[in-house]
């Protein structure tokens, strides 16, 4: 499952403590937590944990406190929600050096079964320097080390990374082993034929991902936004369109790098224009479809047309394995978010391994009320999208291999 990393499966707990690295950074308003995801996802692995004995330290960051610790970056309603998810006290150690002598005190008090958790470990600068001090220290708490967070697996923290050069005995929870196994499998031992979907704003966001796809898909669908530019390279009529004028070779490289490999690279063939971005952004707008060839001089392509969407929709229905990263228009407008909505439902009604890569892709299922049709919803939204450049990510490298 989890491309020959250890997993928690693989690993004995009793009796000892256990350092897990979660992804609570979870959306907060005035203190409350205002969507707990993220928390639900960590809970099979911290089940296991608690159901094998294990003494369970659970440690995360929260937002970006610049200046150390800051009280709106706490993770205090964090350990009441987790309290209530698992029907048992999660003890808070409220110690704004993370390790301190509170957390200290926590930990030695624990038995087995336990669960703490830290405070947010970036209130420590040297958190996101990965500086060894840090990582030292929060290797002493513990025996056993787990990493259960992909959203934060793309960097090399101490309480990603760095621990592990401390601590022996080291594995991946349950939401890493699925994010390794879905991600990892759909990009580099897909089932054939493989689809995948681009969208979002830039094309710079995307430039390694689209490189690495043309060596692996056989088709490369590109929507939103960042279609604008192909179209651009194409010489097409693109109005007011958002284009990255620095990219227009780059563009033009990748259609002829699709040529050379084989690979069907699909660009809309009609556009919902609007004269301008609709502001706010999901207010009222007048639309209108054109070739995407011919977008008017003063107007803006927002969204795929319908027979763009019956092209993608029919590509998506011919494959055996999809990954979608990025949505085909301004989904969050509901006049535009016709593409977006059609992309999500093709992949629901098809019987393919359908990934969705993270950022606004999961955010539109999941609002759209399409997540419970896809295999896998990624929880990273910058790590889904380094894995699907091919890149290492350092939150997964330094577990131990099975």
């Amino acid at each position: 499952m989890s491309l020959g990393k250890k997993t928690v499966d693989d690993i004995s707990v009793k009796g000892k403590k256990v350092l897990v690295r979660c992804d609570f950074n979870v959306p907060m308003k005035e203190g409350v937590i205002t969507n707990d995801n993220r928390i639900l996802a960590a809970l099979p692995t911290i089940k296991k944990l608690i159901s094998d004995g294990g003494r369970v330290i659970l440690c995360s960051h929260l937002g970006k406190p610049k200046n150390g610790p800051e009280e709106k970056f706490s993770l205090a309603a964090v350990a009441v929600r987790l309290s209530e998810l698992l029907g048992k006290t999660v003890v808070f150690a409220n110690d704004d050096a993370v390790v301190g002598e509170s957390a200290k005190k926590a930990v030695s008090a624990m038995q087995d079964g336990d669960v703490v958790l830290l405070q947010n470990t970036r209130f420590r600068k040297e958190e996101t320097k990965n500086e060894p001090a840090f990582s030292k220290e929060l290797a002493e708490l513990a025996e056993v080390y787990v990493n259960d967070a992909f959203g934060s697996a793309h960097r090399a923290h101490c309480s990603t990374a760095g621990v592990t050069e401390y601590i022996k005995t080291t594995a991946v929870g349950y939401l890493m082993g699925k994010e390794i196994e879905y991600l990892g499998n759909a990009v580099n031992a897909p089932v054939r034929p493989f689809v995948a979907i681009l969208g979002g704003a830039k094309v710079a966001d995307k430039l390694n991902v689209i490189d690495n796809l043309l060596t692996k898909v056989d088709t490369l669908i590109i929507g939103g936004g960042m279609a604008y530019t192909f179209l651009a390279a194409k010489g097409c009529e693109v109005g007011t369109s958002l284009v990255d004028m620095e990219k227009l070779a780059y563009c033009k490289d990748m259609l002829a790098k699709a040529e050379e490999k084989g690979v069907s690279l699909l660009l809309p063939v009609d556009t919902t224009i609007a004269s301008a971005f609709p502001d706010p952004i999901d207010g009222p707008i007048d639309v209108k479809v054109v070739e995407s060839t011919a977008i008017p001089a003063d107007m803006m392509g927002l969204d795929i047309g319908p027979k763009t969407i019956e092209l993608f929709a029919n590509a998506v229905k011919s494959a055996k394995t999809v990954v979608w990263n990025g949505p085909m228009g301004v989904f969050e407008n509901p006049v535009l978010a016709a593409g977006t909505k059609a992309i999500a439902s093709a992949m629901a009604e098809t019987s393919a391994t359908t990934v969705i890569g993270g950022g606004d892709s999961a955010a539109a299922v999941i609002q759209m009320g399409f997540a419970d049709k896809m295999t896998h919803i990624s929880t990273g939204g910058g790590a889904s999208l380094e894995y699907l450049e091919g890149k290492v990510l350092p939150g997964i490298d330094c577990i131990a291999n099975s």
